[in-house]
């Protein structure tokens, strides 16, 4: 039976230990105090167990998932800037109620947690209701099947997994960009089928919000300057300026 690298370790390292004890036998002579430092080192193995286990292997838990967090969140801030900013500056213009969605997304630096909060639960209440022409459905779908590898690449990306409202997110977004896909010509749908992909670009529109409020948050305790710049380019302020102003 082939025996794994950790078995041979285990082997290794007793054996180490039974060649220092043999040394120090040999040479001192004196066996009771072997057998005592024996008893020393075994009474004390519980709490090395304990700082191992509880205390080391938590630190380099937090440590992980503070990492992980960091990395997913980079990947979540590059598909704003490739595709999610535009998406929702193209819903938001479609959208007659965008202006109470926006002035519930004025987001300022002095915000906190519970602010957040509140503005993630009031967008998950809002009633989403982008109307797109027969022109911006065109234009959305040649916009997305350009988009398809790059949406495709964070897909692929396991670390995604983690964050399970972004995975929805781009499972939303694959929905819609292969229902728009499977159309060749927008005046020739039927009222029925226009509705249908209504609803299909109004679930992306509350799903891309919500991360867009929680990417925010993020940003804001992690990465002011990132942050900063996220305020001036603000999609759902038509207002935005990238230019820094006094």
């Amino acid at each position: 039976m082939k025996i794994n690298w950790e078995v041979k370790l285990g082997i290794v390292l007793v054996l180490v230990t039974l060649v220092i004890y043999s040394l120090k036998f040999l040479i001192f002579q004196n066996p009771g105090d072997t057998v005592n430092y024996v008893f020393n080192s075994l009474g004390f193995l519980p709490i090395n167990v304990l700082l191992v286990t509880l205390v080391i292997n938590r630190l380099l838990t937090m440590r992980s998932q503070r990492e992980r967090l960091r990395k997913m969140n980079m990947v979540i801030g590059t598909f704003f800037s490739e595709t999610g900013n535009d998406l929702i500056s193209l819903f938001t213009r479609a959208d007659k109620d965008c202006n109470t969605l926006s002035s519930m997304l004025d987001v300022k630096g002095e915000w906190g947690k519970k602010s957040f909060s509140d503005a993630i639960h009031r967008c998950q209440n809002f009633n989403y209701s982008a109307d797109l022409s027969l022109d911006d459905l065109a234009a959305l779908k040649e916009y997305l099947m350009e988009k398809r590898d790059f949406l495709l690449r964070l897909l692929e990306n396991p670390i995604l997994l983690e964050n399970e409202s972004f995975t929805e997110l781009l499972r939303a977004v694959f929905h819609l960009q292969e229902e728009l896909g499977y159309r060749e010509e927008f005046s020739e749908l039927p009222k029925s089928d226009i509705l249908h992909l209504k609803g299909d670009i109004n679930r992306v529109y509350g799903r891309i919000v919500i991360s867009w409020i929680e990417y925010m948050e993020y940003l804001d305790e992690h990465f002011p300057y990132l942050f900063s710049l996220q305020m001036r380019i603000n999609p759902f302020d038509r207002n935005a300026c990238p230019i820094v102003k006094s």
